[in-house]
């Protein structure tokens, strides 16, 4: 899948485990921790920062070209920096004077996940396991790259593994619990879910995810409780806001979710679930207009959204952008190859596009049906 935006994210705030710096990285996903050999740091204790702390390397590297670890120590910086193209170089070159090392192969593994590379980051890990490298963190990585390929089986026996060393490690247990979202186990994912809460009960995107779930099991109450109190802590978190705005649709209060979902778009516009609930509220007020920049965002970002180009072709064709609703037909036709329907649509309103008048003998349409499809990721966002 691809990476999980704000739950890929999660990570770098959820997993700060205090490591040797001999691993010269930290969280499998996420914000790295540096390391020195025999010393435990924690980066969030380190006020310059991880850009400053690169470029405070330049001189060491100058002065000892041939030492391998001050290019992995580099990278593991650059990574936390958000400089994934120099970190990759830095463990390159750090492979190139020393290939022993299993950690170096660990911190491009973690390069190669950042940049959504997952059989590349997969490969990675294994060379860095096979050097003799072991750690919770490893296995992290390992199971949540797999979550990301949708693997979950898989990703949950690595999660394992890391709970076996860490038993409440934070990441593993919420990365545990949406690949049991996958499997589509509800029970195990809000047992595993609400474990990594309980041990950091601040984490934003552990309590969207509660609250998302339990909109969709139709638990609007129980998802109040869990939106509310992310937003206490996260106030500009826009899943949030979306889960906050879903409570008040399913109980029935249109006008506040609608209000909520255009604060969670203001707040993140790559969040395309409230671009798809404020499209689908302006299909039904017939205000087409207004449903076709939220239904364009949201089919940039999921493509295959449940009735959201069948609304945005009937929008354009509403409006009299002939053009326009027929290329969302013909995608339509190629989505739903041998619908009569489809075809029927893209040819007429394509004739229609050309300045041709054809038959108006009405043809029944398919009702659109709002969903809430439960996946365990977000395009880069959304879940």
């Amino acid at each position: 899948m691809p990476a999980f935006s704000s739950a890929f994210a999660f990570l770098a705030r959820a997993a700060r485990p205090l490591l040797p710096l001999a691993a010269l990285l930290a969280t499998a996903c996420g914000t790295p921790e540096p390391d020195q050999p025999e010393t435990m740091v924690n980066l969030a204790t380190v006020q310059s920062g991880p850009r400053i702390q690169a470029e405070e390397l330049e001189g060491a590297i100058a002065r000892q070209p041939r030492n391998a670890s001050l290019y992995a120590r580099r990278a593991a910086f650059r990574l936390d920096a958000g400089q994934l193209e120099p970190a990759l170089r830095d463990v390159n070159e750090a492979l190139n004077l020393d290939d022993t090392k299993g950690e170096f192969y660990f911190i491009r593994a973690r390069a190669l996940r950042l940049q959504g590379k997952l059989q590349s980051a997969l490969a990675a890990a294994d060379v860095a396991s096979r050097r003799g490298y072991a750690s919770a963190e490893l296995n992290l990585l390992v199971g949540e790259t797999h979550l990301a390929a949708r693997e979950y089986q898989t990703a949950i026996d690595y999660l394992d593994r890391a709970l076996q060393q860490e038993p409440d490690h934070t990441a593993a247990l919420f990365y545990k619990g949406m690949a049991y979202v996958g499997l589509q186990d509800t029970t195990q994912a809000l047992d595993y879910l609400r474990a990594s809460l309980a041990r950091d009960p601040r984490q934003p995107e552990t309590l969207h995810q509660l609250a998302f779930l339990s909109n969709a099991y139709r638990q609007p109450a129980n998802a109040a409780v869990y939106a509310a109190r992310g937003l206490k802590v996260a106030p500009t978190f826009g899943p949030l806001w979306y889960d906050y705005g879903r409570q008040f649709e399913l109980q029935n209060q249109p006008d506040s979710a609608v209000r909520i979902y255009t604060r969670a778009v203001q707040l993140d516009t790559t969040f395309y679930r409230a671009d798809y609930r404020l499209g689908l509220a302006s299909y039904k007020a017939r205000r087409y207009a207004e449903v076709v920049p939220h239904l364009q965002r949201a089919l940039r970002r999921s493509p295959r959204l449940a009735g959201a180009r069948q609304m945005l072709a009937e929008s354009f064709e509403s409006l009299g952008r002939y053009p326009e609703a027929a290329a969302q037909y013909r995608l339509l036709v190629q989505e739903n190859p041998g619908n009569r329907h489809w075809t029927y649509k893209a040819w007429k309103v394509g004739n229609r596009a050309r300045g041709i008048i054809v038959n108006e003998t009405p043809v029944s349409r398919p009702a659109v049906e709002a969903v809430e499809p439960i996946s365990t990721q977000r395009p880069l966002s959304g879940f």
